[in-house]
């Protein structure tokens, strides 16, 4: 509760908040909400300006642009999540395995994430797509075997600063189990890190899957994704060049509320952070003009 009521006077956090909130029910509720079908190809509508029934204009096909963005949360946002969910699942498993036990098994989990850290994701996702096809959840599939290992990493490192203290020391002398240490002592001071950690990730996995989708890799047509509705709409680019821009604004909209997120989220579990240190002793200079004013 204290971490939310930190959050909550955030502004920009409790705003960022908010709208990656609205944004991700918008995915949820799209069939209820999204005024048209956005697989619905009428060419009499091919590249119509907007309208009062068309906010936001048509493609190339004659689809309702509002309706696909909509329909395209759930790719670009919703699925990513869930992947982010996974990668961060399995890494605090490792990660906790490796700094907890530490020794022959700390050993063994790195040198498995050094090994999967040295191929860049692109790489990696190309790959998988190669072997496996083109699609969403390919994609899917290669952020969550990729992503896992650098989650482990840090998760690790986080584990092992605490593993050593005199708590858990005492928590194992008096024979308490190992589940029981790490659930009870070590999760609870790690969260905060794992929290900050998968937020800021969000935004860059938003990112990689929109230029996967963009290069064709991602989402298969004719089904809505914002990457791959800026790759239909590059062939326009120069002559209806509003095609871009509500895929284009929401990609850099949504990550930017995901990064403040993040950013807020880090002060809140830490609320020192908030707070400038002064190191060298000295008073604030606005503090002495206000004190050479009272003095007069």
């Amino acid at each position: 509760m204290k971490v939310v009521k930190n959050l909550y006077r955030d502004k920009l956090g409790r705003a960022s908040f908010i709208f990656i909130l609205l944004v991700m029910l918008l995915g949820v509720f799209a069939p209820f909400i999204a005024p048209h079908d956005p697989l619905a190809v009428d060419m009499k509508l091919r590249y119509a300006a907007p309208s009062w029934e068309y906010l936001l204009g048509n493609d190339h096909l004659g689809r309702d642009i509002l309706s696909r963005m909509l329909y395209g949360i759930r790719p670009s946002i919703l699925w990513v999540f869930v992947a982010l969910i996974l990668s961060v699942c399995i890494g605090a498993i490792m990660g906790f395995i490796a700094g907890y036990f530490r020794g022959n098994v700390d050993a063994i989990v790195m040198r498995i994430c050094d090994v999967m850290l040295s191929f860049p994701i692109y790489v990696i996702t190309i790959a998988i797509v190669a072997i496996l096809g083109p699609g969403l959840g390919n994609i899917l599939i290669a952020f969550i075997l990729m992503k896992w290992a650098w989650f482990a990493r840090i998760i690790r490192t986080s584990v092992m600063q605490y593993v050593e203290l005199d708590y858990v020391k005492y928590a194992r002398a008096i024979g308490r189990s190992h589940i029981h240490i790490i659930a009870r002592h070590i999760l609870p001071v790690t969260f905060s890190d794992i929290a900050v950690t998968a937020s800021s990730s969000m935004g860059s996995m938003i990112l990689q899957i929109s230029g996967l989708s963009f290069l064709g890799l991602g989402i298969k047509a004719p089904n809505p994704e914002w990457g791959m509705m800026l790759s239909e709409a590059r062939e326009v680019m120069f002559t209806r060049p509003e095609l871009m821009i509500a895929p284009g604004v929401a990609i850099v909209i949504v990550v930017l509320a995901f990064n403040f997120l993040s950013d807020s989220l880090q002060v809140a579990l830490n609320p020192q952070l908030r707070k400038p240190k002064n190191r060298s002793g000295l008073k604030p200079f606005k503090t002495v003009l206000n004190e050479k004013e009272v003095a007069k």
